[in-house]
């Protein structure tokens, strides 16, 4: 145990941090959430002090013998129990040890005991994966309002009492917000019911006639034939919400794919393949490769790469590959305070769709940002780029990995390693940020 002592306002401090369950003048302690996530980050390569600031401990109130101790100890019973061994376990083993020898019947009771409580949280952690998994996935497309319906239905359905607030953080959303969720569940109610009556009305509008209808002509029906005054976006809503679909004409695959050309233009290939030019935040390579994951799933990396010095200067992980995933690049890159790009600063692409798209060439405008491409069909034209990924692939097993979470941890510990650690040959034999430092003193 640490020799610091908590005044009373340190106390008030430590007390505000999510991840502090209990804390007196002498000691502290972590929930069992916060252990897990120590752990897991420890692995992919972070330092206990780091993990503990980014987790908002204040270093100077808890102080680093304290973090050492801590880490030296969820350590050791990583290694011996696993994520069981995480557990506080001092709800179930209050009080004082006995000073007399158990008897036969009282060893059996108690070793009976611990062996249904690791079973009993062996049974939560495989529930809780599943779970994990399944909230995830689902809440991606969800609104507030459909996260606290799903976090209710997975507390109800598998009783898992107590646990409010961790699915909250796991779906990014107010636990305050859920707990008035469930106080509005009358008025939910009642908004159902009238719901349900304007879905039987709008119904009789959209079969009316043996034709199915879009919003505009059921608000016409229902004003003209049945006397109902709905606003279109009321029908809308019912349409969306039951899934009243009106059919729609295909658009023509040719005529759609003559727009498409139109709108995309390609740019000349101003690098030429002259990457090193010694002037650090000027000539920026830009590309996407495939990451495949857990046996048939996919995920794509976006990353933008300073030619001169072979730095990672902003990159994206995503498991669609919509353009999204190019511009969420370039807005990472522009808010990265650490890059200072140069005035002629230029980004250069292959001809891929995303990169001739009208949005991400306007994006580049907007920001002041020039363009280049490669020759149709040619990767030497954007061969730096192409080695990196080549060299990511080889150094990270990303083929073992289970969730697309665990892949993003796993890419951005090795974005840290690459930029920081990994030295090259090309760089006199310098780290990347190194030889960056080394010709911005030049």
């Amino acid at each position: 145990m640490s020799k610091i002592t908590f005044s009373t306002k340190d106390i008030n401090i430590l007390q505000k941090n999510p991840n502090i369950q209990r804390v007196s003048e002498r000691s502290i302690t972590y929930t069992d959430d916060f252990k897990n996530r120590f752990i897991d980050e420890y692995q992919t390569g972070k330092f206990p002090r780091q993990i503990f600031e980014e987790n908002g401990f204040n270093m100077e109130i808890i102080g680093i013998k304290r973090i050492e101790q801590s880490a030296y100890r969820w350590k050791k019973a990583y290694e011996k129990n696993g994520l069981i061994g995480l557990t506080d376990s001092r709800k179930i083993a209050s009080g004082r040890p006995l000073k007399r020898e158990l008897t036969p019947s009282e060893v059996i009771e108690r070793q009976q005991a611990r062996i249904e409580l690791l079973e009993g949280q062996v049974e939560l952690l495989k529930k809780l994966e599943t779970t994990e998994r399944r909230l995830l996935n689902i809440s991606e497309s969800l609104n507030p309002n459909l996260a606290y319906q799903l976090i209710q239905e997975t507390i109800e359905q598998n009783s898992f009492k107590g646990m409010t607030k961790y699915f909250c953080d796991l779906l990014d959303v107010s636990r305050s917000g859920y707990y008035s969720y469930l106080k509005a569940s009358s008025v939910r109610e009642a908004r159902e019911k009238l719901d349900l009556e304007a879905k039987e009305i709008i119904l009789k509008a959209f079969n009316r006639r043996g034709y199915k209808k879009g919003s505009r002509s059921i608000k016409m029906i229902l004003e003209n034939e049945f006397d109902v005054n709905f606003s279109r976006k009321k029908i809308q809503r019912i349409m969306r919400k039951y899934g009243i679909v009106c059919p729609h004409r295909k658009p023509n695959p040719y005529k759609k794919i003559a727009k498409a050309m139109k709108e995309h233009q390609v740019v000349p290939n101003k690098l030429n393949r002259e990457f090193k030019q010694g002037i650090p935040g000027k000539v920026l390579l830009t590309d996407i490769t495939y990451l495949p994951y857990n046996g048939n799933s996919m995920a794509y990396l976006s990353t933008a790469k300073d030619a001169s010095t072979n730095e990672i200067l902003a990159y994206h992980v995503s498991d669609r590959i919509t353009l999204d995933i190019a511009t969420q690049t370039i807005h990472k890159l522009m808010n990265n305070k650490k890059v200072k790009l140069h005035e002629d600063a230029f980004i250069h692409s292959d001809q891929g769709s995303h990169y001739t798209s009208p949005r991400f060439q306007k994006l580049l405008k907007n920001h002041g940002l020039g363009q280049s491409m490669s020759r149709r069909g040619n990767c030497w034209d954007n061969a730096p780029q192409e080695s990196f990924f080549g060299h990511l692939k080889d150094e990270v097993d990303d083929r073992s990995v289970k969730t697309l979470r665990e892949l993003k941890s796993k890419i951005n510990h090795y974005m840290v390693y690459y930029n920081n650690y990994r030295y090259q040959w090309g760089l006199k034999k310098m780290t990347p940020i190194q030889y960056r430092n080394h010709l911005l003193t030049i």
